[in-house]
This record gives structure tokens, C-alpha cells and sequence, in this order.
């Protein structure tokens, strides 16, 4: 990769208008490994520019053509996978072998179900002598997070190329050299030029220039609740469409007849995976009242079983934190908690032992945490558990739904027709029933402050179109 320092802009590499740079830190090191470009609300305009003039014949592409597209793009993302999982292991700290086999890998499930999904959409369909046809929104601006960077790019680049728009990509500052290979990726694969464009940059300059930019069609965001609302008014002036995945504080309902070690035990590995930063993660335990202790006891087992360390380490299970200033937030929440008479049960405030030096974070779990409390309420994207208890299956489900967010949540029970019922009373848009496995063809997205939209598959390819109704198409 030799990019670092440029943009993506009408199928070429190109220079800043004004050259300014930012260092990229490693997170295991505190160091900096390299360098990139900010970008200006300048280099937005020469992107979204190259993205309009390429709309028209983009769109007008055939199934066919782009399905050739999607397949290229995948056949060279996979050869270039080691090279995404070492820069995804570096700029964000994820452990070598989890960078390549889940990072990496979500890049490669998301282009494989998107190409699934378009070999058989119907485009169009007729209604009565009306015909009612779905075509591509036209440029879309898109602004994607650091914490599962290939997860959020491929959730997007890829139904925006089947449904035929053009698009500005601007990754997360943080983790931006993944985005830079996936441009590498994308103009390997002859990707028709202005079609992908990728402008590095903050999110108050080039972030807030896509939004409220007046030729971008539509802003696919995903991060933050904070974020994602000025996003929403910078776009409002423009009318534009504004799809966004937010944050989460989601619920873990281990009800009576579950297996409690089983479910304790891989709702903790859930929360603290990736290092607690997935806006889905399953951060509020909900155990019944008369075995807290006993649920208590498996989560301080399991929490203590799991080795933190650098990303290149290869025994390392949980690497640190993306940022400074996401420790210290967690750091401030740890001591919330304390403060607010959580008791701790394992891990607590400062690094592990033995790591002076890095973003690293004591897997951490507080019991008896009441509903009330800050570290049951924000999110606090990092490995800390929350156990709350409950006395009736109701109540679970009303302390469950308490809460702004409605992104994920999850249900364990021995019997299956009770898990179902009480998935089917959570206010969120997705729930897992009994720890399945990661399912890229369900839909993905959240009810209230957790964003509106959904991504994955051809729920994905959806938010890309636009519906037109043709009235008169056939002869009455």
C-alpha cells in the first residue's frame, strides 16, 4: 500500500487540496505507524462531483454487468485479505487471527450475500396496468466507524454497487488504512472511475460536508447516537435520505430454565468480544433474582479467564481499546459504577497487570446494578458487563425495553416457543435467541435512538432504491 497520504477520486489517486496530515496510532503501542491525509470540505466537493458525472451511465448498468463487478471486487478482497487483517489489527488493536477470521472475514460474507441477493431481486413488478420499479438513489455519501471498519464499508459499498449509485466513502481518521486497501480492492477490480470515491478526514470537516452536501442523494451513517443526530441536521436542509446504524446498550435475558453456567459463561465472552466495542454487544445481564449469586460466581470464572495483551501477541484474547480517549471514557464509567454502589466482581479500574503501556482494559463485570445506574444506562463500548436481576419474566422484559436504544438484544431459555415469545415483546431490531451464529443474511438495524434502516443482503440493497410508480404501462 503507498496511498496513505492520498484520496480515491474519479478512479485515481490523488493529492489534498491542502495538504495536512494525521497520525495513525497503534493502540497496542500508543504509537504512531504511519500517516494519512485530512481531507477539506474541497476534496468532498471534487469527489461528489466525479460521483454525479458517473451516475447516469452507472445506473444505467445491467444486472449482469454489475454482478461481474461484485464478483472481481470479491475474488481480489480475497487475496488481499492478509493485508486488511494486519492493517485492521494495527489501527484498531484487534488480535492478529480475530482481525483475519472475523474482521476480514465480515468484508467477504457481506460481498458474497450482496451478490446472492442481486442474482435474484426483482427491479420491478406490475401492479395492475401500472408498473412499479425500484432505481438506484443516486450519489450516496457514507461515513463508517472504526470499530468493525470491513463489517460497515462492505455493508454499504456493496448494495450501493448492485443497486447502481455512485458514492464517497469517508472512513473512520482512527482505522482508515483497511478503507485505503479496499480502494486498492475496488480499482483492481475495475470499478468504472467517479462510481467509488474515498476521502479520508474528520468527521466536523469532511463528515459534515458529505451530509449537508446538496448533490449527495443520501448519507448512510454509521457510530454514535451523538454523531449520528448531527448528521441527521446537517442532511435535513437538503432533504436527503439519511439511513444510520447507532449505538446500543443491549439486554441478555437468561431466563429460569436456561442452562445459567452455559449462558452466563458466553454472555460475558459476547460482551467483552472485540474488546467491547460492538454497538451490539450484550452489555446488561438479566439474571433471575434467587441464583444472582450463583450467575455471579460463573461471570467473575469466565471474566478472569480471558488474557489481554498486544494484537501481535499470539495468546492474546482481548487487545486494548481503539483510542485514548475511548479508555478513558471507560475508565470513567469503570469508576461510576464503583461509585454508584456497583459490586465489582472482576476486573475494575486501571490496566491489567503487567501492561504499562498500551489502551488496554481489565475485563471488568459489576452485580446487583440497578436499572438507574450510569453503567446500566450509556453505552460504554468497552469489555464491562452489567448483571442486573428480576423476579418475573415481565418484569425482564420491561427492564429490557427501558432503555433509548433498541439495536440487539438476546434471549436464553431450554425452551424455544418461551424464547420466541419474549423476543417477540423486545422493542429492538434483532434478537438471538440461545448465542446463534452471526447471520449476514438477517437483517441488520435498530429501533429509536439505535438508528432507522436496515443493512445486510437484499435488506440493504433496499435502502439504496428508490420506488417509482409508471401508471399507465400497460394498456387499459
Amino acid at each position: 500500500m503507498a496511498h496513505e497520504t492520498q484520496f480515491y477520486i474519479d478512479g485515481a489517486w490523488v493529492d489534498p487540496i491542502t495538504p495536512k496530515t494525521l497520525d495513525v496510532i497503534d493502540p497496542s503501542t500508543e504509537e504512531a505507524f504511519a500517516q494519512i491525509s485530512l481531507g477539506s470540505a474541497a476534496d468532498v466537493d471534487r469527489a461528489v462531483a466525479a460521483a454525479k458525472r458517473a451516475f447516469p451511465a452507472f445506473a444505467r448498468t445491467s444486472r449482469e454487468e454489475r454482478l461481474a463487478l461484485l464478483r472481481r471486487i470479491l475474488e481480489v478482497y480475497k487475496r488481499r485479505a492478509p493485508d486488511i487483517a494486519l492493517a485492521v489489527s494495527r489501527e484498531m488493536g484487534a488480535p492478529r487471527q480475530f482481525a483475519l477470521d472475523s474482521q476480514t472475514w465480515a468484508g467477504d460474507a457481506h460481498l458474497t450475500r450482496i451478490i446472492e441477493a442481486l442474482e435474484t431481486f426483482q427491479f420491478q413488478r406490475a401492479k395492475g396496468t401500472s408498473m412499479v420499479v425500484k432505481e438506484p438513489v443516486g450519489v450516496v455519501g457514507m461515513i463508517t466507524p472504526w470499530n468493525w471498519p470491513l463489517n460497515q464499508i462492505t455493508c454499504k459499498v456493496g448494495p450501493a454497487l448492485a443497486a447502481g449509485c455512485t458514492m464517497v466513502l469517508k472512513p473512520s481518521e482512527i482505522a482508515p488504512l483497511d478503507a485505503i486497501i479496499f480502494a486498492e480492492i475496488l480499482d483492481e477490480a475495475g470499478v468504472p472511475k467517479g462510481v467509488f470515491n474515498l476521502v479520508n478526514g474528520d468527521g466536523p470537516t469532511v463528515g459534515a460536508a458529505i451530509s449537508s452536501h446538496p448533490d449527495v442523494d443520501m448519507v448512510s451513517f454509521t457510530g454514535s447516537t451523538r454523531a449520528g443526530i448531527l448528521v441527521a441536521k446537517a442532511a435535513a436542509d437538503t432533504v436527503k435520505r439519511v439511513h444510520q446504524e447507532l449505538g446500543g446498550k443491549s439486554a441478555n435475558i437468561i431466563l429460569a430454565d436456561a442452562d445459567l453456567k452455559r449462558a452466563v459463561t458466553k454472555g460475558v465472552a459476547g460482551c467483552f468480544g472485540n474488546s467491547g466495542q460492538s454497538c451490539n454487544a450484550p452489555t446488561r445481564m438479566f439474571v433471575p433474582l434467587d441464583r444472582q449469586d450463583e450467575a455471579i460466581g460463573y461471570a467473575r470464572a469466565a471474566a478472569e479467564g480471558f488474557k489481554v495483551g498486544p494484537a501481535d501477541a499470539p495468546d492474546t484474547q482481548l487487545g486494548p481499546v481503539v483510542s485514548q480517549v475511548q479508555y478513558d471514557k471507560i475508565q470513567k464509567l469503570i469508576e461510576a459504577g464503583i461509585a454508584e454502589g456497583a459490586e465489582l466482581v472482576a476486573g475494575g479500574p486501571g490496566r491489567p497487570d503487567g501492561l504499562n503501556r498500551g489502551y488496554f482494559v481489565r475485563p471488568t463485570v459489576f452485580a446487583r446494578v440497578t436499572p438507574d445506574m450510569t453503567i446500566a444506562r450509556e453505552e460504554i463500548f468497552g469489555p464491562v458487563l452489567s448483571i442486573l436481576t428480576y423476579e418475573t419474566e415481565a418484569q425482564a422484559i420491561e427492564l429490557a425495553n427501558d432503555t433509548p436504544y433498541g439495536l440487539a438484544a438476546y434471549v436464553q431459555s431450554g425452551d424455544l416457543e418461551r424464547a420466541r415469545k419474549v423476543a417477540s415483546q423486545l422493542r429492538v431490531g434483532n434478537v438471538h435467541i440461545n448465542y446463534p451464529a452471526w447471520d449476514t443474511a438477517a437483517p441488520f438495524g435498530g429501533y429509536k435512538q439505535s438508528g432507522n434502516g436496515r443493512e445486510y443482503a437484499e435488506f440493504g440493497l433496499e435502502e439504496f432504491l428508490e420506488i417509482k410508480g409508471v401508471i399507465g404501462y400497460e394498456a387499459a
